[in-house]
């Protein structure tokens, strides 16, 4: 009996040293590293950031002040794909009127689930799924190459298990004051999300 309980502590111990050369040996992950500065960065909005859209211009979230944001990773080919796009939708048409704007930032990191170029990206988007809000350049969300804005969002609202993305169509809601106001698991339907977004917009 005792063996036996000296090889689980053994294994346990094993299991914590393992994990502990895994998040050393891979700086990039949020759980160890935080290579963006929070204490800078929580001084800034949304609106200090500047984007580029699918066809690679330069855009000024500045352009989107005093307005509700709904930021989502958006991917083509997701089992989540159809769902995510069906209710962002509705849920643009239903408040675009009233303040708010839906922005989509397409990535392949999950699964290599939006493998095209942008015009493939904006094509699929835009005719095959109908979506009415913006979709912007191609980013990354996680790791060293993440875009900005992610690094952004990800320090303002982290998420279960770290702050790092888990999967296509991650939600981040903002307010008209450019603070990150909630954020949204992937499997989050975003119709379930209607209600916190009637309350921004009508603060």
């Amino acid at each position: 009996m005792r063996s036996l309980k000296f090889l689980n502590w053994v294994s346990v111990l094993f299991l914590g040293l393992a994990l502990f050369y895994y998040f050393c040996t891979n700086p990039s992950l949020p759980l160890l590293s935080k290579s963006y500065n929070m204490a800078e960065e929580s001084l800034k909005s949304i609106y200090d950031f500047t984007v580029k859209d699918i066809r690679g211009n330069d855009v000024s979230l500045d352009a989107y002040k005093g307005k509700v944001l709904l930021i989502v990773n958006v991917a083509s080919k997701c089992g989540l794909t159809n769902s995510n796009y069906k209710e962002l939708n509705i849920l643009y048409e239903k408040f675009k009127g009233q303040g708010l704007e839906i922005l989509g930032f397409p990535c392949n990191q999950f699964g290599g689930q939006e493998p095209g170029s942008n015009e493939e990206i904006q094509e699929t988007a835009c005719t095959m799924f109908k979506a009415e809000f913006p979709i912007f350049n191609k980013v990354e969300v996680n790791g060293n190459n993440a875009a900005p804005i992610y690094k952004y969002l990800k320090a303002q609202k982290g998420g279960l298990f770290g702050d790092f993305i888990k999967w296509n169509f991650t939600k981040f809601l903002v307010g008209r004051d450019g603070k990150v106001v909630a954020r949204y698991a992937p499997t989050t339907s975003p119709l379930k999300i209607e209600k916190d977004i009637g309350n921004l917009l009508a603060s």
